[in-house]
């Protein structure tokens, strides 16, 4: 590869006050790590050429959302037949889409867990509560119209955990590491699929995956679907969100675990994108008084998406602020090793996550996420 050689994608960005979606061509030259940007209905140069460490290689695919200077691209096809040869031959990357059944709530970290070691992104999250004739639309498909009311009891019986998962041959890795349908026959043959550990029966077999290309976008595309409902409270609660780095470095699973074995509740959880001037907004109240605050923007604008949570015990905000530790991680460690960011974080920005400080803003944290924000990604 020449120091030219580049990989070029259609890159759609959403113009919010002309209400339109405007294509560009986005080139990623991997011998020095630079971009350059180009308005294909313009005809001109958007962004000249130049060094932007938080897109790499690995960030790159068709289908992914990456953040260039607080503006959101959604990657939606290659640019030439170079990127296409390139990126079939070298990385093979692939959508799937898992959804981690109602009576696995208390397991759903763990399970991530085993998804993100077998090496899948997450690339969507969402936590929903399925009604009776969505259980039936979701399922028809694959299983025919006729499904039984245990199924459709079970499946609509308490929340469940969609995931679009991102790696090479996602779909056939993610049958292989979930087992088989029937739990008792994963117990017996593949004891250390996810089935063979957490299943029950042949009903509630803890997951489900995407058996095809097809299913994938029908499923992916029904169950992230805007208008369903959100399952957050909004009340007793306080925010908590899961940092970029955090997520890149696979610790989604092992985090949620932790705060679950606390004995905290998880009623709401959603990946968001956010853009600079929504993270200033949130983030305000830091703003002269946290050192570090431009470069706390800097990160979750631009590092990758957020998983939000709305939390909820006796006394949350106080409580889950402590789970937390203190902001910095080097300071946690001392204090409290056991918390959440002496476990995770890196530092003051990268603290692995944040949470709702004032008690009285435990709620309006929530709300700004979860009823203002919900579907803008």
């Amino acid at each position: 590869m020449t120091s030219e050689d580049r990989y070029v994608f259609i890159a759609d960005w959403y113009d919010q006050q002309s209400s339109l979606m405007r294509k560009f061509y986005l080139s990623y030259y991997p011998h020095d790590q630079t971009i350059d940007i180009f308005d294909i209905k313009n005809k001109r140069m958007f962004l000249k050429r130049m060094k932007y460490p938080s897109i790499t290689e690995e960030e790159l695919f068709v289908g992914a959302t990456i953040t260039v200077f607080s503006r959101q691209y959604k990657l939606t096809e290659y640019g030439d037949d170079f990127t296409k040869k390139a990126f079939d031959q070298q990385y093979h990357l692939e959508k799937t889409f898992a959804m981690v059944k109602p009576d696995q709530y208390v397991n759903m970290g763990k399970i991530i867990q085993v998804i993100e070691q077998a090496g899948f992104r997450l690339s969507n999250l969402r936590m929903n509560k399925l009604s009776t004739p969505e259980v039936q639309e979701f399922y028809t498909p694959s299983r025919g119209p006729y499904l039984g009311q245990d199924l459709l009891q079970y499946m609509s019986s308490d929340m469940v955990m969609g995931l679009e998962l991102v790696r090479e041959s996602a779909i056939s890795v993610l049958q292989q590491i979930i087992g088989p349908s029937n739990t008792m026959l994963a117990k017996q043959t593949q004891p250390n699929t996810i089935r063979g550990t957490f299943g029950k029966d042949v009903l509630r077999n803890a997951i489900h995956g995407s058996d095809s290309v097809e299913s994938y976008k029908r499923e992916q595309a029904f169950y992230f679907a805007s208008a369903r409902k959100t399952t957050a409270m909004l009340n007793n609660c306080t925010c908590c969100i899961i940092k970029p780095h955090a997520i890149h470095s696979k610790q989604v699973g092992r985090i949620i675990d932790m705060i679950l074995q606390e004995g905290f509740e998880i009623s709401a959880m959603e990946m968001f994108y956010i853009d600079k001037p929504t993270a200033e907004e949130f983030f305000e109240v830091y703003k002269g008084v946290f050192p570090e605050y431009s470069m706390l923007i800097e990160h979750v604008s631009t590092g990758g998406p957020v998983i939000v949570m709305e939390i909820r015990q006796e006394d949350a905000v106080t409580s889950f602020r402590k789970f937390c530790g203190p902001h910095d991680p080097d300071l946690a460690r001392s204090m409290n090793p056991n918390s959440l960011r002496a476990q995770f974080g890196v530092d003051r920005v990268r603290n692995a996550v944040h949470c709702t400080d004032l008690v009285e803003d435990g709620v309006l944290e929530c709300e700004y996420f979860f009823s203002i924000l919900q579907h803008v990604k």
